[in-house]
This record gives C-alpha cells, sequence and structure tokens, in this order.
C-alpha cells in the first residue's frame, strides 16, 4: 500500500490508497465499523449494488476495489454513512440509497458548472452542446471572425450558429443576421417552382426559419424579419454587398461552388462574422467535385482568424437511429 493516507474530519476514519486501485477505509473504533457494515454484512452488501463496485470487510477496514471515481464515491458514502451513524445510532436502507444519490448529484451539478460557459441562453430556451466539438464549435462562433463547419446532418451546425447570433442581435453586439442557402436541391430549381420570388425561396429555406422560431416567438421574428434585422435570402442574393455589424450564415454549404463560397466569404466587413455550414456527404450539384466546402476548409483551415470543425457521428443530437444511420452510410461508401 501507498502512504497516501490521511483523517477524516470527525477523526473515525482514514483512508488508504493502494496502486492497484483499492481503497482500505480504517476505523478507529469497531463499534462504528459493525454499525456501517451492519447485520451480515447487508449495509455493504447494499452499497455494494448501488455503486456496483467490489466492498469486502476484513478486519477494521474496509476494502473497495474499482476504479477510481467508484472508489471515492464509496468513500465520500462511507463518510455520510459514519456521521448518520453518530449522529442517529442506526443506519437504515435509505440512508444508504441518499449516501450515494447525494455524491452523484454533487458530480453531476459540478459537471454542468464546467459547462456553463458553454451555454447559449435565448428567450425561449438555454441551448446546450451536447459534445466536445459542438463546445468547441460554440467558443468558435463566439470567438472568430469566420467560422467552417461539416459534418453530417443532427449534428447541431446550423441551429448552434443560429443561437449564437440570435444572442448577440438581442444583445446588440450586431445589427444583422443574414442566413443564407444556395439555391440547388435534389434537381429542382427556382424557375420551375410556383409563386413569385417570395414563394418560390420561402419553402426551400423553412429550416433556417425554424431554427429561429424555436428560439424566439414567431411574432418577434416576423417582425425582426419585416424591418430588416433579421434577412434570409439565397446565396445569389450576396453577391456585390459588404456586410457590417452582421452575422451571416450560409447553410447547406456543400450545394456551392467554389467561386460562390469565395464570394460569401468575401463579403466580411467590420464587426462581423461569417459562418459556412455543410454535409459533404449531400452535394446536390450536378458535378459533385465543383462543391466548395472541402476546398474552403483546406485553402483557409491555416488562418488563426478562421476555425475549422468537423463533425462525425457521434456528434449527432436528434434521434439516437440517426447516428447509426449516418455511420452506416459513412462506412460503406457508395458503389
Amino acid at each position: 500500500m501507498s502512504n497516501i493516507a490521511y483523517k477524516n474530519s470527525n477523526t473515525e476514519l482514514k483512508f488508504v490508497y493502494s496502486e492497484n486501485n483499492a481503497l482500505s477505509i480504517i476505523f478507529q473504533n469497531n463499534d462504528i465499523l459493525i454499525g456501517i457494515v451492519g447485520e451480515f454484512n447487508n449495509n455493504l452488501k447494499e452499497l455494494e449494488r448501488i455503486t456496483k463496485t467490489k466492498i469486502y470487510s476484513r478486519g477494521n477496514s474496509i476494502l473497495v476495489k474499482s476504479e477510481p471515481e467508484k472508489n471515492d464515491l464509496v468513500k465520500n458514502a462511507i463518510e455520510f454513512l459514519t456521521n448518520q451513524f453518530l449522529n442517529n445510532g442506526t443506519i437504515e436502507k435509505k440512508d444508504i440509497i441518499s449516501s450515494v444519490n447525494k455524491f452523484m448529484i454533487n458530480e453531476k451539478l459540478k459537471k454542468s458548472e464546467k459547462n456553463i460557459e458553454y451555454i447559449i441562453k435565448t428567450p425561449k430556451k438555454s441551448v446546450i452542446p451536447r459534445s466536445e466539438k459542438q463546445k468547441n464549435y460554440v467558443s468558435a462562433l463566439r470567438e472568430s471572425e469566420i467560422i467552417i463547419s461539416a459534418g453530417p446532418a443532427g449534428t447541431g451546425k446550423t441551429f448552434l450558429a443560429v443561437a449564437v447570433a440570435l444572442t448577440m442581435l438581442l444583445d446588440k453586439r450586431i445589427e444583422r443576421i443574414i442566413l443564407s442557402r444556395p439555391a440547388v436541391e435534389a434537381g429542382e430549381r427556382l424557375g420551375f417552382l410556383p409563386g413569385d420570388m417570395r414563394e418560390k425561396v420561402d419553402p426551400y429555406l423553412r429550416p433556417l426559419y425554424d431554427s429561429l422560431y424555436d428560439l424566439l416567438d414567431f411574432e418577434k421574428i416576423q417582425k425582426k424579419i419585416e424591418v430588416g434585422d433579421i434577412e434570409i435570402a439565397p446565396l445569389a442574393f450576396m453577391r456585390g454587398r459588404t456586410l457590417k455589424n452582421s452575422f451571416a450564415i450560409l447553410d447547406e454549404a456543400q450545394n456551392a461552388t467554389d467561386t460562390q463560397i469565395k464570394m460569401f466569404l468575401t463579403r466580411i466587413g467590420e464587426n462581423s462574422k461569417i459562418v459556412i455550414n455543410g454535409d459533404p456527404s449531400q452535394i446536390d450539384l450536378p458535378n459533385k467535385s465543383s462543391s466548395g466546402l472541402n476546398r474552403s476548409k483546406n485553402l483557409l483551415g491555416h488562418l488563426k482568424e478562421i476555425s475549422v470543425i468537423d463533425f462525425d457521428h457521434n456528434d449527432v443530437v436528434r434521434h439516437p437511429l440517426v447516428s447509426k444511420i449516418v455511420k452506416a452510410y459513412s462506412d460503406k461508401k457508395d458503389d
């Protein structure tokens, strides 16, 4: 055993850690040990069951064998039960359950506190990144001038970007959000769709509207669209503009050509951010090799002002089956 040992605050226990992931809890008072162990070791058996560890009673000590995190869980539980026994002279089953739940809840709270810097607070909900790459993406959205992200559907690329953009607009750090998509999808062209330009474009840009409505009341979104605080437009409408005090997002960028992505990126102006999002596995261009998404990543990824985030099936946050579908398709490419 190692010499890593110390007494707890009530001086009744000493903890000794060994190098083989074992923890010895040594009792100074055998009466307390008997109370903690319980008749026929029933208390230890219950604690062992709840924590999914191996716990043994040996002499004047309790031995725990598990990974360090679970050893610490049992250590904290034994401390809790010792105080309970000293105060009440007995230990009940509910005390054993409480001894574990108390510290599991505390650990969850600690993990939540670590994630608090990544939380995006919008009027309708707080958006919390669910993977490390999503956390990196949120950090990039807040800190970088240009962000390029690529990955499968359901990884939160557009939703997180819209959420960050909306908070910046509401905090008056920018004056306008611009959401755009290239007008190419599944072989359809706008000219073949019924209605005027707005009626042609709106169904195509519906996912962008949906993200907004999920974060802010419908009426407020409509008002901001009417006054120009939020603009939703096809990529072709961006040519010739310079974006100042804006947060511009190009969605479905795998369907934009190299020239179109260059055009969109070079719209950036003072106090502006540009986000390029796309899924390289869902290119609808007649010539798939003309997609500019991967080329923009390769050309610009080395620039310190530009962040590149690559998502995969592990970052999918939709229905669990979506992740399995994405992985199946990525593991077996089309013949």
